[in-house]
């Protein structure tokens, strides 16, 4: 048996460009970050949970629990990925309590609080 490619075929030029993918997150909001410390750690989050502050955990008002978050500062362009396990911050002009971890990936430990940007990030 015998393959023939027409003329047609043999002339295709590949094309080597990345495809264009959706990203993988969703630009939510943005504001002032704060973080809750060492004194709330064992108590429990509206999730359940026991606070932990060495863990890379968040409070928002109204994300589902196990949301991934990305937390950027914008002061110095530093991030972190938290997950939703708790419910505030309460504090008016606040959008995200970070746990004591977070907020040193941050670079926020020392001031505590920051200007933020949010982005959830999806499961693809």
């Amino acid at each position: 048996m015998m393959l023939t490619v027409s003329a047609a075929a043999q002339d295709l030029d590949v094309i080597d460009e990345p495809a264009i993918e959706a990203p993988d997150f969703t630009e939510i909001d943005g504001g002032m970050a704060s973080y809750y410390g060492n004194e709330l750690a064992g108590n429990r989050t509206a999730s359940g949970e026991r606070f932990d502050p060495a863990q890379l955990t968040a409070a928002h008002r109204t994300l589902p629990f196990g949301s991934m978050v990305r937390v950027t500062n914008t002061s110095n362009g530093d991030s972190v990925v938290v997950r939703i396990n708790d419910r505030g911050p309460f504090t008016h002009g606040r959008v995200i309590d970070v746990s004591t971890a977070a907020a040193r990936e941050i670079g926020m430990h020392r001031s505590g609080t920051a200007r933020v940007k949010l982005a959830l990030l999806t499961d693809d």
